[in-house]
């Protein structure tokens, strides 16, 4: 039987190419999005070369009782969740003094709330199968901190936080938890950057330039998949060497 990726928020930037990887590598996958839009049909055209089931679900992560439809549907229709990516996740940006409590509120509702609630409905499955593997997407920002983020920063520090705790707790299942922190990633959020802000950012990072969503995508590859038997718990950075 096939291995079967869900990955939240999974329609594009570091979802879609996450997807793309696990399809490329024989995964069956289920693609959570919020809305339907054209990347998502864009991929769904993509993932059919791959000859892989692929199923799309709207849902928004932030919907506690939602997910448990949403796993036992997957569950019904594959048998199995194998990984699961929680990428879903939104920046608010503004510098504290002018930050509202909605700003900080949804940020952490999507970004770190919504990775337990998804965690929380699917890990009784993989629990059930004794065996599965989590990856968590944060930043490095969660652990450098970085000015006019403090609601993103916060949110993605949590999810470090709860990483970790969560793999000391489901070890003993053979369900591998760990998380994945990009730094300055070239997608469609930082593509509204300017040129002279991503020279200056460039210009911090020790190999000079922006990483690819394929480059964060392939370690999330790697601690989702089989191959990886014994690592658990741990935070690993995709920066180019900006936070060393």
């Amino acid at each position: 039987m096939s291995k079967v990726a869900l990955i939240t928020g999974g329609s594009r930037g570091i979802g879609k190419a996450v997807a793309i990887k696990f399809a490329k590598e024989g995964y069956d996958i289920v693609i959570n999005y919020r809305s339907e839009s054209d990347n998502l049909k864009e991929l769904k055209n993509e993932l059919s070369k791959y000859n892989v089931k692929v199923m799309c679900i709207s849902g928004d992560v932030t919907a506690f009782d939602r997910w448990g439809e949403i796993a036992k549907e997957v569950i019904e229709k594959f048998g199995s969740i194998d990984v699961l990516v929680n990428n879903a996740g939104i920046t608010k940006d503004t510098l504290l003094l002018r930050m509202s409590e909605k700003d900080f509120s949804d940020v952490i509702d999507i970004n770190l709330k919504g990775t337990f609630n998804v965690t929380k409905q699917v890990i009784p499955y993989m629990t059930k199968q004794r065996r599965g593997r989590i990856v968590n997407i944060s930043s490095i920002i969660g652990i450098i901190g970085n000015a006019g983020q403090a609601n993103y920063a916060a949110s993605k520090a949590g999810i470090i936080a709860f990483t970790k705790s969560c793999a000391k707790e489901f070890a003993s299942r053979n369900i591998l938890i760990n998380a994945v922190a990009p730094g300055f990633i070239k997608t469609d959020m930082t593509a509204v950057l300017s040129d002279a802000i991503r020279e200056n950012i460039n210009n911090q990072i020790p190999l000079k330039r922006e990483g690819t969503v394929e480059e964060v995508a392939n370690l999330v590859y790697f601690l989702g998949a089989e191959e990886n038997t014994y690592i658990t718990g741990q935070v690993i950075n995709v920066d180019g060497g900006m936070v060393c």
